[in-house]
């Protein structure tokens, strides 16, 4: 099975590998009919699967049939079967008027139990539709159900945690529900929820007491400094230094020290000048975030507009944005035009795309860049560059 489904293209139809796993269905080892099922989909489409489910009375691949259908399986929301009913429901939920959400959550909250006897992570799939919708808030007040009933209890912590990845002010919301909820002892569902929302700086500062009554919810550590001690350097060491790097130099690590000691002990010469131009307009990244703010003492107020034309359309970039962002502080009141930018990325409901190891990662990620901006706004707002 694993071997058919390697070899199966977009779900382009192959009738052969279909009526292979067909065969499979019935198989004494649940990893195979697991296989099979979501096979029987992948290579035969929408009408074999439809066939089985209407004819199967196996939970565990009747369930594996219709998650892998999607939306195919919407009008499904009478079956026997809890999960099956559970995952029409979350497809119809997908296009459905916000007149009926209601109705539907109340579908969800009443099969959700049972249809986690069978399909996995039952409250991450729901809140990955609620997110998909933009219903937050309604997100939390599921959240607050689930939680208080103990049978439902780990659906909504799955439910919960998945909301602090999705939107940044969750962890505020969630964190003191989690912690209410937490019992004599912890669970392992609770517990990641409890740790994905003590990530949040924002949470930590409004509940930090609360949160440290739990004896499983780290606090987050403080953002890291970028390496150890700065070094220094004086007029003539930078010169010296500059000297012996081309002058299409693309990457300098320590450019600010190299080019404030310069630009402290006068104007650059051609040369340096030069340097320094190809490390801030030669191409986007960190170089161009730490070097924005030393062109523009060089060049003046009137190099400005450009600059910032380089660096606003990165500032969410979750691999440089945090360097653009400090090039902006650097730049304090002078960076005033693109206070709009900052503002936008600050003043986000959902968190920035980001592509990391795991979801708490890439939330971490989100809180740094939120950080900078702040740390940027207030520079910018504030009578003198810090």
């Amino acid at each position: 099975m694993d071997l058919l489904q390697s070899s199966v293209w977009d779900r382009l139809p192959w009738p052969a590998a279909a009526e292979a796993a067909l065969a499979r269905l019935a198989d004494p080892d649940e990893g195979v009919r697991r296989r099979a099922a979501q096979l029987v989909v992948r290579a035969g489409g929408r009408d074999p699967a439809l066939t089985a489910l209407g004819e199967l009375t196996d939970s565990v691949v009747r369930t594996v049939l219709a998650d892998a259908l999607g939306a195919s399986a919407a009008h499904l929301r009478a079956d026997s079967l809890a999960s099956v009913r559970f995952l029409a429901h979350l497809e119809t939920l997908r296009a459905a008027p916000p007149t009926r959400w209601p109705a539907l959550d109340a579908a969800l909250l009443a099969d959700a139990r049972e249809a986690a006897l069978h399909l996995d992570h039952v409250g991450r799939r729901w809140e990955r539709m609620l997110h998909r919708l933009g219903r937050e808030h309604h997100t939390y007040t599921l959240a607050d159900r689930l939680l208080a009933d103990p049978a439902t209890r780990d659906i909504g912590a799955g439910l919960a945690r998945g909301a602090c990845h999705h939107w940044r002010a969750a962890p505020v919301e969630l964190l003191p529900l989690l912690v209410r909820h937490h019992g004599l002892e912890v669970g392992p569902a609770l517990a990641e929820a409890l740790t994905t929302a003590s990530i949040s700086e924002a949470a930590m500062r409004v509940h930090g007491a609360l949160a440290a009554t739990v004896p499983l919810t780290p606090y987050p550590k403080a953002r890291q400094s970028r390496g150890g001690p700065r070094p220094s350097y004086d007029g003539a060491s930078a010169a010296a230094l500059l000297a012996a790097k081309p002058v299409g130099i693309g990457r300098l690590g320590e450019a600010p020290e190299i080019f404030g000691a310069l630009l402290d002990a006068g104007p650059l010469t051609f040369r340096q000048a030069a340097q320094l131009y190809n490390l801030t307009f030669r191409w986007p990244g960190r170089t161009q975030g730490v070097c924005a703010p030393l062109w523009l003492r060089h060049a003046g107020p009137t190099a400005l507009p450009r600059l910032l034309a380089h660096m606003t359309p990165h500032l969410g970039d979750y691999v440089f944005g945090e360097y653009y962002l400090e090039g902006l502080a650097r730049m304090g009141r002078q960076a005033l035009p693109a206070l709009p930018a900052v503002m936008a990325l600050i003043d986000r409901r959902t968190r920035i795309p980001v592509n990391d190891s795991t979801p708490d990662a890439e939330m971490m990620l989100d809180e740094r860049l939120l950080a900078a901006a702040l740390d940027a706004r207030r520079a910018i707002l504030s009578d003198a560059a810090p």
